[in-house]
C-alpha cells in the first residue's frame, strides 16, 4: 500500500481510504472491528466516517458508527489518519443540523467524544448548507483548527462553483481552507471531471471520492430484474436505498456492468478490483473510499492497488460512461 500527499498539504495518507458507513447497521461491532483490523493489516491507515452514520438509519442511530470506530482506535490513534463529517440531522431541534457555527461547534465536540480522541485529522462538511453563509461555516472551522481540535478541513458533495467560492472566502478572510473534497465518482458517474477535476488540479485540493464501486453495483453481483439483496445499500430503508436505486438500478447500467464483467472475466481480473484500479489511475484522485460489510468484501477490493489496466482495458472503461443516459440526483444523499 503506497501513501500519497493530500493535495498541497504535508499530510500523507494511504492510497485506499476505509469507509465506515456500514458499521453499526449493516455489520455489527465485532464484524466492524474485523474489517478495520484487515484494512490496517494491509496498510490502510486512512479511515473516513461521519456523525450521521450508519447509512440507512435515522437520528436514533446517528453516531453509532463513530462509537465503534472510537472503541477500535484505542491504542492505535497515532497510527490512523482519522476523518469524519458533520451537516446531517443529529436530533429533532432546528439547530441539530446544517453548517451554522452553533451546530458545527456542538457536532465536533460530540464526534470527539464518540471517537474517544482529542483531535480529528480531517473534519469535513458533509454537504452544502445554502441557509448558512459560507463565511460563517469557514470561520467556525478555522476556530477549530486554531483550537487544535481539527488538523485539516474538507468538504463533501460540493459542486465546483461552491468549492471555488469557499476557497475565495478563505483567501479573502485569511481562514483555513478546504484542502480536500469528497465527491461521488466511479466508471458509471463521471460528471465531476469537467469542472471539479481542473479546479482541484489548479488549487492543490486532495480528492477522496466515494462510491468507487457504485455502492457494490460495479462488482457485478446484482442482477437485472431481481430485487436488491437484503442488507445491500440498494435495500437500505428510507432515502438511502431509494437514492442508490435511482443512481444505478437502471437497465443501461446493468447492461454496461455485464459487458465489463464478460470482458474482464476472460482476462481473469475481478470486476471489483478493476473498478477501484480505474479510479486509482486518475491523477486527480488521492484515495478512493472503499467500504465493506465483511472482511471478504474488503479483501476482494484491496488488491486493486497492485492492478494495472492496459491501454485497451482503460479505453473500454473510459468508453462506458459515454454509452449511459444522463441521470440527475434529486437530493443529496449521505452515502
Amino acid at each position: 500500500m503506497k501513501t500519497k500527499r493530500m493535495g498541497r498539504t504535508g499530510l500523507n495518507v494511504s492510497e485506499i481510504c476505509l469507509g465506515t458507513m456500514t458499521f453499526g447497521r449493516q455489520c455489527e461491532e465485532a464484524q466492524s472491528f474485523a474489517i478495520m483490523d484487515t484494512a490496517f493489516e494491509n496498510g490502510v491507515d486512512f479511515f473516513d466516517s461521519a456523525d450521521v452514520y450508519p447509512a440507512g438509519g435515522g437520528v436514533e442511530t446517528a453516531g453509532r458508527t463513530e462509537e465503534i470506530v472510537g472503541k477500535w482506535l484505542k491504542g492505535r490513534r497515532e497510527d490512523i489518519v482519522l476523518a469524519t463529517k458533520c451537516w446531517g440531522a443529529m436530533g429533532d431541534r432546528p439547530n441539530d443540523r446544517g453548517l451554522s457555527r452553533k451546530h458545527i461547534c456542538a457536532a465536533v465536540e460530540a464526534s470527539l467524544k464518540r471517537l474517544q480522541t482529542d483531535y480529528i485529522d480531517l473534519y469535513q462538511v458533509h454537504a452544502p448548507d445554502p441557509k448558512t453563509p459560507i463565511e460563517e461555516t469557514l470561520q467556525a472551522l478555522d476556530d477549530l483548527v486554531h483550537q487544535g481540535k481539527v488538523r485539516y478541513i474538507g468538504c463533501s458533495n460540493f459542486q465546483a462553483w461552491r468549492l471555488a467560492l469557499a476557497l475565495w472566502q478563505s483567501d479573502k478572510l485569511g481562514l483555513a481552507r478546504f484542502d480536500c473534497v469528497q465527491p461521488r465518482y466511479n466508471m458509471l458517474f463521471r460528471e465531476i471531471e469537467h469542472e471539479l477535476f481542473p479546479l482541484c488540479r489548479e488549487q492543490g485540493i486532495g480528492m477522496i471520492p466515494y462510491n468507487p464501486l457504485a455502492g457494490g453495483f460495479l462488482t457485478g453481483k446484482h442482477k437485472a430484474g431481481a430485487e436488491p439483496a437484503a442488507e445491500t445499500r440498494f435495500a437500505l430503508s428510507g432515502r438511502a436505498g431509494e437514492t442508490y436505486r435511482r443512481r444505478y438500478w437502471q437497465e443501461a447500467q446493468f447492461a454496461a456492468v455485464e459487458h465489463l464483467k464478460e470482458f474482464f472475466t476472460a482476462r481473469n481480473k475481478p470486476l471489483a478490483q478493476v473498478a477501484v484500479a480505474w479510479v486509482l489511475a486518475q491523477p486527480e484522485v488521492t484515495s478512493p473510499i472503499v467500504g465493506a460489510t465483511s472482511v471478504e468484501q474488503l479483501e476482494q477490493s484491496l488488491p486493486a492497488v497492485e492492478m494495472s489496466l492496459d491501454e485497451e482495458e482503460m479505453e473500454l472503461c473510459n468508453d462506458l460512461w459515454f454509452s449511459l443516459p444522463r441521470l440527475r440526483d434529486k437530493a443529496v444523499a449521505l452515502r
